[in-house]
Parts: C-alpha cells; structure tokens; sequence
C-alpha cells in the first residue's frame, strides 16, 4: 500500500489551479425555505414552518461545476435547463454559460428543501424525467466538440440527460483523445460508462449492480472487483457514507479509507464533492489513493455544514495542517 504523505498532500491542492474541466449532466436549482417550528398544524399532525428565509444554490451536475469552480478549475458546465426563471437563475449562475441548453418542453429541474432548526423537515421536487430527445442530444454532442477541456466528469442523476447513445459517440470520442472520464453513476445507466477513468458509486447503488450486500469489507471487495471488471475501469471508488470508501485500482488490493467527518449535519451533495476533489486531484498529478484521500476528507467538511454546499482549497489544505 502506497504510504500517504501529508506534505505531498498539500502540494497536491497547491496546484489546483488551472485546468478546463466539463460537467456533463442532469443540472438543477436547489432551494432552501429556513424556518422554526413552534406547532404543530390543526389541520394534520404536520409541523408548521414560520419562514425566516429561502436561499438558491446549483444542484446536480450545477453543484458539481460549483465544487470544481470553488477548488480552484475552471468548469464548463453542459446541460438543460427550462424556459422559465430558474432557468434563466442557473444561466446567471454558472461560470460559463455556453454548454446550457434550453428545453421549452420541460421545466428547469427544482428540487426545494424545507429546514427548521437545522433539520429538513421535506423536500419537495419539480421535475420531468425523460430520455434526452436525439435533437437535443445532438445539440450536447455539438456543445461538447465546440469546447476545449482536459477532463470530463459526468454527474448522473439519472434525470434523462444521460443516454446510452450519448455516451456510444461521446466516449469512445475522448478516448482517442486521451481526455480522462469521470463519473458519478446511477444505476440505471451502470452499463454504459465502459472503460471510464474513474467511477464513483456508493454502496447502494452498488448492491443494485452486483445484487449482493455491500455492509463489509469482503462484500465491498467482491463487488469492487467485479465493477472494476465488468466496466474495464482505471479507477474505482466505493462510497460507503459512515464507513468511508474502498478504492480501487487495476493490478492493485482494495484500499479502506474511514470517513473523516466529525459532525454530520446534512449530506446532500456530498457525492458532488467527492467526484469533483477526486477529479481535481487527478488532474493535478495525484495517484488514486491520494485523490480519494482528498476526497474523503473533503466530503467530512461539507457535511459539516447544511444545505449544498462547497469547499475550496483553503479549507481542504487546513485539514491537513490541523
């Protein structure tokens, strides 16, 4: 096993900066209406939430160009949105707006959480699940070819973005040109992220794709092993929230990584994280066990914090001095 050590480690993240990475993927609005509860309704055992502020943040594959932006890359964010004014929030938002494409047939996916007293009490989702339409596809695979990048990640939320015959002329496309894939994967799309660099599902997800257990180390192992196979995959991470992550890497034994974080207080896109400090850690000359180390503790400090949210070099380089 490759010894870790920390001073490499922050020389990792001393070069973040730089690199031109697409995001490829189901984009969406994130809403928070933050509130107390003092009652319970008359009308059904249901707490009553005075609103005290509602707040917008990117989320999804808007998310993941977030933490890319944050950690110091510059993120080309590709994807759809409605023609509508959350939408138009997301245009505004995004650092580079070019690879957003408008769909006036459905409506910018809205995904609104109710939290009071630090807890979500609901959520509530706006959203129209279909297939990628083959106009529109092409229009993504035309966006795609018109920008300059280094990497790709692509942010699965199985939404309808992501189709079999995007990825059958998109990866085989980055593969000649030797521009590295990573993704974080939903099961109903498992199949067609053959020979990517990097796959990150958790250990739901993966229990789906081997229909087996994955709670131990050994039942993680036998799925990993069989992923890594089944995909020809380069790298492999296993997310297994309060267990941490397993990683994987051709020729190599599994490596266990405990989680980092100290207090949870809300997961929510805590797997954006992971993917895009894992990505980012790639591209700025890490090895797998170095990436995934980054990642790992990246995601303990976002789920330190509630609602969406984000890191940025700074705060992952102090983990380390501390």
């Amino acid at each position: 096993m490759q010894i870790i050590n920390l001073k490499r480690l922050n020389g990792i993240i001393s070069h973040f900066k730089g690199h031109r990475v697409a995001v490829l993927g189901d984009v969406m609005l994130d809403k928070y209406i933050w509130g107390n509860v003092g009652r319970i309704s008359p009308e059904a055992p249901v707490p009553v939430v005075e609103v005290k502020k509602e707040t917008s943040c990117l989320g999804g594959a808007g998310n993941v160009s977030y933490n890319l932006k944050s950690l110091g890359a510059e993120p080309y964010l590709v994807g759809l949105v409605g023609n509508d004014p959350e939408g138009k929030w997301i245009q505004n938002q995004a650092t580079n707006s070019y690879g957003i494409i408008i769909d006036s047939k459905r409506p910018t996916i809205v995904k609104t959480r109710i939290i009071a007293h630090h807890q979500q009490v609901v959520r509530v989702d706006f959203e129209k699940k279909t297939p990628l339409p083959s106009k529109l596809e092409n229009q993504v695979y035309e966006k795609l070819q018109n920008l300059e990048y280094e990497a790709l990640v692509i942010s699965d939320y199985n939404k309808g973005m992501i189709t079999k015959s995007l990825m059958e002329k998109l990866l085989p496309d980055l593969q000649s040109k030797g521009i590295p894939v990573f993704v974080d994967p939903k099961v109903n799309n498992f199949n067609i992220y053959s020979s990517v660099t990097l796959l990150t599902p958790n250990h739901h997800e993966s229990e789906m794709i081997v229909r087996h257990e994955c709670l131990t180390n050994s039942q993680i192992e036998k799925a990993g092993l069989k992923i890594m196979k089944a995909l020809s995959l380069e790298y492999l991470i296993l997310k297994r929230g309060e267990q941490g992550m397993t990683v994987f890497e051709k020729e190599q034994p599994p490596v266990h990584m405990p989680a980092r974080a100290k207090e949870v207080y809300d997961v929510t896109g805590a797997g954006d994280t992971v993917i895009a400090t894992a990505s980012r850690a790639l591209l700025s000359g890490a090895s797998i066990l170095e990436a995934a180390v980054l990642a790992n503790t990246a995601a303990g400090i976002v789920v330190g914090k509630i609602g969406t949210a984000a890191l940025n070099a700074e705060e992952l380089s102090l983990a380390y001095k501390e």
